[in-house]
């Protein structure tokens, strides 16, 4: 027994269990799948349907991507929270069935394609010439980007729901209650629009092509429609089953929530009125609208919403050749509620964020881990980040960001990743390809954005008379330093060689004092623009260490005597001609 008089300490809480820290976790895929537990709490339901939609009228783009990977997030948090009792299921949607509206700009045969507009998507020829098809080479693409990513999902397509008959009951249902439909569709619509509308648009029997036109009547117990031809005026039944008829996009999407019971599907922010035009159809059908949350959307350099018809901002390829799928899928768990500007910029934080998070991941409780996207991305079960360790084996181990990899291709001016895995080889002489196939593919990225991206655009300089004077010492301290220096007794002996010098000192750093000043980013950020030609980088210790001291005092010669100056203008130049 203690016999102290202290208090006694309180007992230190068990850690949170995974099902636990779900239930309380701040991050949104938990917060979206507990609104579709509260619903199976409701409605007692053994099963979830997840849906995402697609048009297939332009190429698919990263935005498609995104939502997949979102939905994707909330079904595994989903099936977290019920320990997998509940059986879920997503199903990719393809609105096929749409009329071409226009020709997109990204595609061949532009002339071809004109003479298709108005017909569903699935009756326009290919003009890639590979499909049957424009949707079905669009639908193509589509799902090889999502098995290439390991999506579990089961494609769709309206063409084949409508035809096959899978629609038709939903269809009589939506023709019974067409008035509540156009009651909530009408005022929703400009009054010329509004006096022709109808939520029913019937194929054409001879040219094929999706008719936007009023209806003269509709017959609920025959499960018909009567329209006339605008340019013939003939008059034409048309039954709304068989797919012989498709709804307009809103009571479509409706339709489609109904029909399939859906519970879940998230839709850009620009579409928040229509899931409430969609979710008011529901109802009026005797149906529940499905859960969901609204996204902000992807934008370009510019700026402007990215388009699948006009193919500006990053196609699922050209992320790829940069980067790899795990960055692409941290830029989509991130933020999801804010408009991000996505272009090739983005590219190496992303990556390197992406990294920080696998190696801050074993060091974490349930609650912290269930708020780190790497979780998310690899649906529970992250890999163990790969690490180098140097040919000591004093220092501890560390991993290699993509950021050092771009300026060890920058100073080596190589576009070979044998080259780069010289260097990675000399500071760790164990790793291989073999024994570091991600870091294997990083390197293959940082070759790639390096050649297309960060040469073209480097900036030398030439360093001025202080700025010379402290290469000077700079180099001296590298010579002075024993064989095998860690990147840590580098980074020390930079803080050692700047902190004379008053340009370089920082009196309101952290333990600042008038003998040991700290030291200010503006001697790092000198060393980046003068020997690197950027205006950030590494952790310039690490950087040394595993370029190489003989190497670095090459490069600091070479800033001195103005040929890195000089070889670059020479590429430029090259490049231009």
């Amino acid at each position: 027994m203690s016999t102290s008089a202290g208090p006694a300490s309180a007992p230190t809480a068990a850690p949170l269990s995974l099902v636990e820290a779900a239930s309380t976790s701040a991050a949104w895929p938990f917060e979206e799948a507990r609104k579709l537990v509260a619903r199976v709490e409701r409605t007692g339901q053994t099963q979830v349907l997840f849906e995402t939609g697609y048009g297939p009228s332009g190429l698919p783009h990263i935005g498609t991507f995104g939502e997949v990977a979102r939905t994707t997030m909330v079904r595994r948090a989903f099936e977290t929270l019920t320990h997998g009792r509940i059986k879920t299921r997503l199903i990719a949607f393809s609105d096929d069935m749409d009329g071409l509206r226009k020709v997109p700009d990204n595609v061949p045969n532009k002339e071809m394609l004109t003479q298709h507009l108005g017909k569903p998507l699935t009756q326009v020829p290919d003009p890639f010439n590979k499909f049957e098809s424009f949707a079905h080479h669009n639908n193509a693409m589509l799902r090889d980007f999502l098995d290439r990513f390991g999506f579990d999902y089961e494609f769709a397509s309206s063409t084949d729901y409508y035809s096959s008959g899978r629609f038709d009951a939903a269809l009589l249902h939506m023709l019974a209650r067409f008035e509540a439909v156009q009651r909530i569709m009408l005022p929703s619509l400009r009054e010329e629009r509004a006096s022709t509308y109808s939520p029913f648009l019937p194929i054409h029997p001879r040219t094929g092509v999706v008719m936007q036109v009023p209806l003269e009547s509709s017959d609920s117990q025959a499960g018909t429609i009567t329209w006339r031809d605008p340019g013939t005026q003939e008059l034409f039944v048309t039954p709304v089953t068989g797919g012989r008829c498709k709804l307009q996009w809103k009571p479509d999407w409706a339709m489609r929530w109904y029909a399939l019971d859906v519970d879940y599907e998230m839709a850009g922010k620009d579409l928040i009125d229509s899931v409430k035009l969609s979710a008011n159809i529901v109802r009026a059908l005797g149906g529940v609208p499905p859960e969901g949350f609204n996204y902000e959307l992807f934008l370009d350099e510019k700026g402007q919403k990215i388009s699948k018809s006009k193919g500006n901002g990053l196609t699922i390829e050209e992320w790829l050749t940069y980067a790899s799928p795990e960055s692409l899928s941290l830029f989509m768990f991130q933020k999801p509620r804010e408009a991000k500007r996505l272009h090739f910029d983005v590219i190496p934080r992303e990556v390197d964020e992406y990294l920080q998070f696998l190696a801050g991941y074993q060091k974490q409780d349930w609650k912290q881990r269930l708020g780190n996207p790497v979780w998310h991305i690899h649906e529970g079960a992250p890999p163990e980040p790969e690490t180098l360790q140097d040919a000591t084996g004093a220092a501890p181990a560390t991993a290699v960001s993509f950021a050092m990899l771009l300026n060890l291709a920058a100073v080596a001016n190589s576009e070979d990743p044998a080259v780069l895995w010289g260097f990675l080889r000399r500071y760790a002489p164990s790793a291989s390809r073999e024994t570091h196939p991600r870091l294997d593919k990083l390197v293959g990225y940082a070759v790639a954005y390096f050649r297309d991206f960060v040469r073209p655009a480097k900036t030398y300089r030439l360093p001025d008379e202080d700025e010379r004077a402290a290469l000077e010492k700079l180099d001296a301290m590298l010579a002075a330093l024993p064989q095998g220096a860690s990147g840590e007794d580098v980074q020390t002996a930079l803080y050692d060689v700047a902190r004379p010098i008053p340009r370089y000192q920082d009196m309101k750093s952290k333990g600042a004092t008038p003998e040991r000043p700290g030291v200010s980013n503006d001697w790092f950020n000198m060393l980046y623009q003068v020997l690197l030609g950027e205006n950030r980088g590494p952790r310039f210790g690490s950087f040394v260490a595993l370029y190489g001291v003989p190497e670095t005092r090459a490069l600091i010669a070479k800033a001195l005597s103005g040929a890195l100056v000089a070889e670059h203008a020479a590429f430029l130049e090259g490049r231009a001609a």
